[in-house]
């Protein structure tokens, strides 16, 4: 056997109709190394005047992780960051003891329309770094090592594979590579990427010994083993893994720690957050101030 685990996608409806299919955590299986959240949205069409909104919301003790297919979405954070990402590019914030961002759609593309499509995925921070002070980083495509493998396209988004380096810098071993075939190819997964890894499908479908993985299915791979995938033309996918946390981690809403006790804490602060405008934990966004998403009950 060369898959332990095929994990199918729940949809969730994050609100107005956008859907996501959702892939971590699920209940057999909470994580691929630091990978503690996965999510894969759209294909979504926007007409012109019609947005994808994501009010103002928290994180701690992980870091966020957006990667688009298709369209763009304009980030702004309580550091003051404000851009836009667009394919092939990676949004990497940190949020570590406290941030608040926003996700929206560009003026442009609030004007003219668009189709999105890409992955929003959470990666948990060392125990020793859960506390540090959050940070943004944008890597723009041509950052990012792209090169082939057997006609397949690579791009390696985080960590090394094929003795290719991505410039992301993450505390904890780490593996996130892009995977597209244009034809009918055979691409071997090497044993060594990672001691945990998994195959997500974005689009088309991918053959593992006799398993077809199709659009949505996750394949958790056995370790320590070389890993042949074909791929059917037009397949778009990710690996995603790594060393296995030293601890497991707690999520609650948008907070992930190893200690409830300070989930706990950042629930409170976030209600306070939102009755004073900002606080010191948890500013508001620069040019974005006047609307939150409230915690839940």
């Amino acid at each position: 056997m060369r898959i332990s685990r095929i994990i199918d996608p729940r949809m969730h409806d994050l609100g107005a109709g956008f859907l996501v299919r959702r892939i971590l955590p699920f209940h057999a299986h909470k994580s691929v190394g630091p990978f503690v959240f996965f999510d894969h949205f759209g294909p979504t069409e926007y007409s012109p005047g019609s947005t994808f909104d994501v009010r103002p919301h928290p994180h701690i003790g992980l870091a966020t992780v957006t990667f688009l297919f298709d369209g763009a979405i304009r980030h702004r954070d309580s550091l003051g960051t404000d851009l836009v990402i667009e394919p092939g590019a990676v949004n990497w914030m940190t949020a570590g003891r406290g941030i608040v961002h926003s996700e929206r759609t560009p003026d442009t593309q609030r004007e003219n329309g668009q189709n999105l499509h890409g992955l929003q995925t959470w990666v948990a921070l060392p125990r020793d770094e859960e506390d540090s002070a959050p940070t943004f980083v944008h890597h723009s495509a041509d950052t990012l090592p792209e090169f082939l493998v057997d006609n397949v396209t690579v791009k390696v988004l985080a960590g090394t594979a094929w003795d290719k380096t991505s410039p992301v810098s993450f505390p904890w071993p780490i593996i996130y590579v892009a995977l597209e075939a244009t034809s009918e190819s055979e691409i071997v997964l090497p044993g060594d990427l990672a001691l945990e890894r998994a195959l997500y499908v974005v689009t088309g479908e991918a053959k593992i010994g006799d398993t077809i993985a199709g659009v949505g299915r996750m394949a958790v791979l056995e370790p320590n083993v070389d890993v042949p995938v074909v791929m059917a033309p037009g397949t778009k996918a990710v690996i995603c893994g790594g060393a296995p946390m030293e601890s497991p981690r707690k999520i609650n809403w948008n907070f992930v720690s190893s200690d409830a006790e300070k989930i706990a804490a950042a629930r409170a602060d976030w209600t306070a957050a939102i009755q004073a405008g900002g606080t010191a934990r948890f500013p508001a966004v620069p040019g974005d101030e006047d609307e939150w998403i409230p915690l839940p009950s």
